[in-house]
């Protein structure tokens, strides 16, 4: 080969090599779906998938260019009032409200389903601890009552002083 030709060849190397390792080092790339699949991939996540397999998902964050991945989880209330820890639950509730409302499906029967399975994830990190349970249930009221308005799930946990109820419940269940 003639030098130019070998400079050639060598650059053309290096620019594939390099789109490789772009290619590698991004993680995995999803293709953009059409509307109907990603509302079933958004329910799937959303209802099928238990909360430790939607949290492994979450930290994907697959087709993050069409989903809305972001959340402030329980920030205006505590993540984890009398030491359950309610953030997967939140995040996964934002994750619903925040997607059925960019896919145009935000109705309140869809609000509704969203909302008791943010009431479900919370039951399942409580186990059997009825006290738990009835910590759940106020930040569950919360969302039902405040949701519809509210920009997050923390928001709405704040407007309806979540907080204070669940210190006052705690301290009634204690007694």
């Amino acid at each position: 080969m003639r030098p130019p030709a070998r400079r050639l060849t060598r650059s053309l190397f290096a620019v594939l090599l390099a789109g490789l390792f772009s290619l590698l080092s991004s993680g995995v790339a999803h293709a953009a779906l059409p509307p109907a699949q990603l509302q079933a991939v958004t329910d799937d996540y959303l209802y099928n998938r238990s909360l430790p397999e939607f949290v492994s998902i979450r930290a994907q964050q697959p087709y993050a260019d069409q989903l809305d991945w972001s959340s402030d989880a329980c920030s205006w209330s505590p993540d984890a009032p009398i030491g359950y820890d309610f953030t997967s639950s939140c995040n996964r509730h934002d994750f619903g409200y925040r997607n059925y409302k960019l896919q145009s499906r935000f109705t309140e029967d869809n609000r509704l389903r969203i909302d008791n399975n943010f009431r479900d994830d919370m039951y399942s990190v409580c186990g059997s601890s009825s006290v738990c349970r009835g910590v759940a249930n106020i930040y569950y009221q919360a969302v039902r009552q405040f949701g519809a308005s509210s920009t997050s799930t923390a928001e709405a946990l704040a407007q309806a002083n979540a907080v204070e109820k669940a210190e006052l419940y705690v301290a009634r269940a204690a007694e």
